[in-house]
């Protein structure tokens, strides 16, 4: 799922969907669910033209014994030659795209299906085996929830710029932050508001960096951004950025708003360092002072 910014005043950005480009739609009555985001990930479940229910209960099709999916959740049925999807009256609903289905919705190609807290990616097509093999090696490098490199990813990539760096004297630096006050989100407005929260948070600031750039979910509500060729100053502006971008955008759950701010902290790889960890330490010890420092702020 992409967001694409819409400013409605210079001083907020609204978060809107923006059209992906699809694989064109192929002609099958077969496909697979691939878990991406919640418990089992990369469990497959093959989809034919047969009914079938994904909730919590033993007698469902899908089982997901998750709180936050209803006994019977959403059924999925093959009809006029597309996959549909309908809403059981969950209690909190289902999504395809982050849009809530409403009555009943297309489930098409690429399409992520999202019931309670778990995200399934719908396949579909005479290659399934293939699609099945490549998105499991994404899940590999990518956090299925925010679209953004996990913290696997991050280590290797980390570990690459520091071989750099000394190999070629290049300098870079790390920026690494969260989401203020986050355990307020998740007790406010639930579990659900939080991952959505996270989804918008990567979409929003992905789209605002360079393509060199890596950015990282590494933890929870924690991100990390490795910026190669980028001192200090180079770092610290871009970090300024990122810290009111966040403050601007309007984020919102089930059209409830929900105030999200960041804590920054910023550091520049040093030729006295031995590893990444103490670059990664020296960053996190500035985003905790970021933090003793009431927050909503950059700490270089």
């Amino acid at each position: 799922m992409q967001f694409r910014d819409q400013t409605t005043s210079p001083s907020q950005t609204v978060l809107t969907e923006a059209t992906a480009a699809r694989a064109p739609r192929q002609k099958s009555d077969s496909g697979c669910l691939i878990v991406i985001y919640g418990q089992d990930i990369g469990r497959r479940v093959h989809v034919t033209t047969e009914p079938l229910i994904i909730g919590r209960s033993p007698q469902c099709e899908i089982q997901i014994d998750q709180e936050s999916i209803s006994r019977n959740h959403c059924r999925l049925r093959f009809h006029e030659g597309e996959f549909r999807v309908r809403d059981l009256d969950s209690t909190n609903g289902t999504y395809v795209n982050d849009d809530l289905v409403e009555e009943e919705g297309r489930l098409r190609h690429g399409d992520q299906l999202k019931v309670g807290r778990t995200i399934l990616k719908f396949i579909v097509g005479d290659d399934i085996e293939v699609q099945y093999h490549e998105e499991i090696y994404r899940l590999m490098t990518t956090d299925g929830l925010t679209q953004l490199h996990n913290k696997r990813y991050f280590d290797e990539m980390l570990d690459k710029e520091v071989a750099r760096a000394k190999r070629y004297k290049r300098t870079f630096s790390l920026l690494m932050f969260d989401i203020d006050h986050f355990k307020h989100i998740n007790d406010t407005f639930g579990h659900l508001a939080g991952d959505a929260i996270l989804r918008q948070l990567g979409a929003v600031t992905l789209g605002r960096l360079r393509q060199n750039d890596v950015i990282a979910r590494i933890g929870g509500e924690e991100f990390a951004l490795i910026t190669p060729e980028v001192g200090l100053d180079g770092a610290s502006e871009l970090a300024g950025k990122i810290n009111r971008l966040i403050r601007d955008t309007r984020f919102e759950f089930e059209g409830t708003r929900v105030e999200v701010t960041v804590s920054v902290g910023v550091a520049e790889w040093q030729s006295h360092y031995d590893a990444a960890e103490d670059l990664f330490k020296a960053a996190d010890e500035k985003l905790l002072e970021a933090k003793r420092l009431g927050r909503n702020r950059v700490c270089v």
